[in-house]
Parts: C-alpha cells; sequence; structure tokens
C-alpha cells in the first residue's frame, strides 16, 4: 500500500467501521447479525481493492 491508501484507511475506514461496530452493538437483537454483514463487507471491500490494484 502506498502513502494516500494508508491515510485513506486511517482517515475515513477505520473511524466508519468503529462507528458501525457501535452503532450495531447497540442493537442487542440483531447486533451479532449486523457485525457478521459489517464483517463480510469489510473483506469483499479488501479483496475487490486487492484485487483491482493488481496485488501491489
Amino acid at each position: 500500500m502506498n502513502i494516500p491508501s494508508l491515510i485513506f484507511w486511517a482517515v475515513f475506514v477505520l473511524p466508519l467501521v468503529a462507528f458501525l461496530i457501535w452503532l450495531m452493538r447497540q442493537d442487542k437483537r440483531k447486533g451479532v447479525t449486523g457485525l457478521i454483514v459489517l464483517a463480510i463487507t469489510v473483506v469483499g471491500g479488501i479483496v475487490y481493492m486487492y484485487l483491482k490494484t493488481g496485488g501491489q
């Protein structure tokens, strides 16, 4: 990863994921389902980014 990519992750992605985890943990009934969906979405985004950049 290059520096702009790391800055993007540090400034935008990590706080967003942390906020979504906090928000989903507030919902006691469906919190686990939301966390699973969030994890799948994040992993899917990382894999897509890796494939589109050619694995550099």
